[in-house]
């Protein structure tokens, strides 16, 4: 059955279909060659996507899309530029800092691709080549699966059941999250000067800083109010995605006045878009999930794998390399939904800390985002400027390696990701 359904798929993918419609009909073949009632595939689908943690990838979507509309991402760049805009690389360094910033509100690295591709590729272009402009939106918007709240997350942890909390996992991206942070301001910063990029922005001045900070304050508190709520337990990472929805909202209604009645239904339509996309792909693979199970293909795994190493680091070190492959492949929510299920149970059995796993899991996959030839984010950055994607990926080889980097140093210190959620009662 398992040989079937990989064939199945691997067929219905060849030939073009999309992903979560190549699941779906090698679901429907499966049920229909193990004498299963094909009525299973469509109860299945609804077990999946009736799940309360799972509301919170469209409300954080819409608090996303709500906050572009508000005018929010004009403050926010505004405030970067008042603190790194005179450094090497200055408007470079705007946009990872206002990208890191924007990751703490839409936690999916598209939308922040196209929030920061539309805000900033016009000043970018007059100063920087367009395949450099695009590296460095594309780089500062993979921050947005890290840095919590995030979309990646929530699919890991709903793949992985009761075996890691949302909450943990957002707490374990914050570290990393600030190191690349802070390592792609360095390259940005490196490349500019040794390239002689010109200078941007004005000098450092406090007075302007505090105005600018003044401005965007209230956009700076969302994330604090969110994550305080949720590492508070004052209310679930669900919630915490309402809540940013309403105060996204609110800032957009009556601080910035910016979003209008009429933007509303655009940001909906657009949110439910991309929310269909991911919950047709996990409603698909439920199916294919309970098949695995009724073969024992997670439990058959596992004993094969510890009959090649009973070493919990050299499993994680070959599941990592799978990863690397997979995500040059396969778009990224449909690696978490058919690899999780197989991979985070073995963990378990050799004991390895579900949060460091899972983080481990997200940030290899979230790398994928940025290796060719399935680089998500590069159709998405070359679709908005118009820019070969060939020159981008070459100005982008830095920045991934720089991330490959962080993962290795995560590997290597694993209290990198889990000393704050420890720390924090997770």
């Amino acid at each position: 059955m398992t040989i079937v359904m990989l064939v199945l798929f691997i067929v219905f993918a060849f030939l073009g279909m999309p992903l979560a419609f190549a699941l779906g009909f090698t679901s429907l073949g499966a049920l229909y060659l193990g004498d299963f009632p094909v009525t299973m595939l469509a109860e299945r689908m609804l077990y999946a996507v009736n799940s309360f943690p799972l509301m919170a990838i469209p409300l954080f979507i819409i608090a996303g899309e709500l906050m572009v509309k508000a005018g929010m991402m004009e403050r926010l760049v505004a405030f970067s530029n008042s603190l790194v805009g005179r450094v090497h690389g200055g408007l470079a360094n705007v946009t990872i800092v206002a990208g890191t910033i924007l990751a703490a509100v839409s936690g999916a690295a598209v939308a922040s691709a196209s929030a920061l591709g539309s805000a900033l590729v016009p000043s970018l272009r007059k100063y920087y080549p367009d395949s450099y402009s695009c590296a460095v939106i594309a780089s500062a918007s993979n921050l947005g699966p890290i840095i919590p709240p995030s979309n990646a997350m929530i699919v890991y942890a709903l793949m992985a059941g009761s075996a890691v909390s949302v909450g943990g996992l957002f707490m374990a991206g914050i570290v990393p999250g600030v190191i690349l942070c802070a390592g792609f301001i360095c390259i940005a910063s490196y490349l500019s000067w040794k390239r002689k990029y010109p200078l941007t922005g004005q000098p450092f001045n406090a007075k302007v800083a505090l105005r600018e900070l003044r401005r965007a304050y209230a956009i700076l508190l969302m994330p604090i109010v969110v994550l305080g709520g949720i590492i508070s337990g004052l209310f679930t990472a669900t919630e915490g995605a309402a809540v940013a929805v309403v105060y996204s909202a609110l800032i957009g209604f009556f601080a910035t006045r910016k979003l209008k009645l009429r933007d509303v239904p655009g940001c909906l339509f657009r949110a439910a878009v991309v929310s269909a996309m991911v919950a047709a792909l996990i409603a698909f693979a439920a199916t294919v999930t309970f098949l695995f199970a009724v073969e024992m293909v997670p439990q058959q795994l596992a004993q094969w794998i510890q009959s090649v190493t009973t070493d919990p680091m050299t499993f994680v070190i070959a599941t990592m390399v799978l990863l690397v492959i997979v995500g040059m492949f396969l778009e990224s929510n449909a690696a978490y939904i058919m690899l999780v299920p197989l991979f985070a149970p073995i963990a378990q059995t050799f004991g390895i800390d579900p949060l460091w796993f899972g983080l481990l899991f997200v940030l290899n996959l979230v790398i994928g985002m940025m290796t060719p030839p399935v680089g998500v984010l590069y159709f998405v950055v070359c679709g908005i400027t118009r820019v070969p994607m060939g020159p981008v990926v070459r100005e982008c080889i830095p920045f991934v390696a720089y991330q490959f980097l962080v993962m290795i140093l995560c590997m290597i210190f694993p209290s990198i990701v889990t000393w704050l959620p420890r720390a924090l009662g997770y």
